[in-house]
This record gives structure tokens, sequence and C-alpha cells, in this order.
């Protein structure tokens, strides 16, 4: 199942030869027939420095302190309130835990 699968020896290629005949007699005509001569290519204006691509405007500062402080605000939130719902957790298997333990203890005591 995992072998292999070689062709037989008559259709697989031999590895001097390649399966893309080469192109022979094609001849493309000249771009333009007007016998002009070629002059320096035009030089390219130079480009003008890089700026930064991100520029802050007192504005856009304020913004980004204001997102900052609202995401700080909710994540704080969610991990406050997932520490609450641990801990609110925890004490009520304990309080289960020794109703439990005195429920299994003292059968005879109700």
């Amino acid at each position: 199942m995992f072998t292999p699968k070689i062709p037989p020896p008559d259709t697989a290629p031999t590895p001097g030869t390649s399966l893309v005949p080469p192109l022979t007699g094609l001849v493309h005509p000249p771009a333009c027939t007007c016998h002009h001569t070629p002059t320096a290519p035009t030089p390219v204006p130079a480009t003008p420095p890089a700026r930064s691509a991100v520029q802050f405007t007192p504005g856009s500062l304020i913004v980004a302190a204001a997102g900052g402080t609202a995401m700080v605000l909710v994540v704080g939130t969610v991990l406050v309130s997932m520490l609450l719902a641990t801990a609110i957790t925890a004490a009520s298997i304990a309080i289960c835990a020794v109703v439990l333990r005195s429920l299994l203890n003292r059968p005879n005591n109700r």
C-alpha cells in the first residue's frame, strides 16, 4: 500500500531527455521599425525621505491613552470577577465538605 508506483519502462522518460519539446523556428519581429538610436534612460527623481508610518497628534494621544485605560479596566474587571468566582466556589465546596463530614461522622446524634 505504501510502496511507490513506478511507471512501466516504456513510458518513463530517460534522464537525458525533457518532457517539453524545444522551441525552434520562432522569430520575433522587432518592436518598432523606426531605426532610432537608443538614448540614455531619464533619471528618476529622488524620493523624499521616508516618514514614520504613524504620527501622533495631541488628540490621537488622548484617544490612545483613554483606549489603553479602558482596556486595562476591562481586563482587570474580568480577572477580579474570575478570582471572585474561584473564591466563592472554594468556599461553597468547603462548606459542603464540613456538612458531609458532620453527617457521616455522627449519624445517631441528629
